[in-house]
């Protein structure tokens, strides 16, 4: 069990939840952990040593032998694979078309949840993603899910000069085996197309001293 306050933030791509994320966890003095930036490093690191990734077993055979490290840096989450730091990789091309693939693959997501649960033992965070809420911080009380129109989403792609296909995306992150994207139950559903990120923050901060967390 965490021993630190955890706040969820899921969402589907582009949907803010990364900006959000990261300035609610600025506003609260929190460790900021995007557990998205972990499943494009090890699929960055399977595409480095030149792994098919629609071999599921291959892609696995790759992550289980490699050193795989998460840290708080600067209240930041960083992955270190093999002592290497994969940052700068993170949103190149080849990464944004294979990432739903790798992700999808259940083992996957089993070698990299406990280091993501291993973050709130070290510090209170806010983690975002797209099961957070669901699978990997299930017990937390703060949960949210930030959401945006598919029309405003790709509007947002574009702007960041990436060519992720929104579409694509969701269906692979809905419909896959393995903690497919959901709303979580007991989740606050925040629509952000219309919000500035400021916005955003200062609704999750009233409605977290609502659900009694200390601000």
């Amino acid at each position: 069990m965490p021993s630190h306050r955890i706040i969820a933030i899921d969402g589907p791509a582009a949907s803010g939840k990364s900006s959000v994320a990261l300035a609610l966890a600025q506003r609260l003095g929190f460790s900021h952990v995007n557990s998205g930036a972990m499943y494009r490093a090890v699929t960055w690191h399977v595409l480095q040593r030149s792994v098919d990734v629609h071999q599921p077993a291959a892609v696995v055979a790759a992550v289980e032998q490699s050193k795989i490290v998460c840290e708080l840096v600067d209240s930041q989450s960083r992955i270190l694979i093999n002592d290497q730091d994969p940052t700068s990789h993170l949103r190149d091309d080849n990464v944004n078309r294979a990432v739903s693939i790798v992700s999808s693959i259940p083992r996957v997501r089993q070698i990299l949840v406990p280091r993501m649960r291993e973050c709130a033992k070290a510090d209170n965070v806010v983690m975002e993603g797209r099961d957070i809420g669901s699978v990997v911080f299930p017990e937390t009380p703060f949960k949210f899910y930030i959401d945006a129109s598919p029309e405003v989403r790709v509007q947002r792609r574009r702007a960041e000069g990436q060519r992720d296909e929104i579409a694509a995306r969701d269906r692979a992150d809905s419909s896959r085996a393995a903690s497919p994207l959901v709303v979580a139950p007991d989740a606050e559903v925040i629509d952000t197309s219309t919000l500035t990120i400021e916005g955003v923050v200062n609704e999750i901060m009233r409605r977290l001293k609502q659900k009694g967390l200390p601000i």
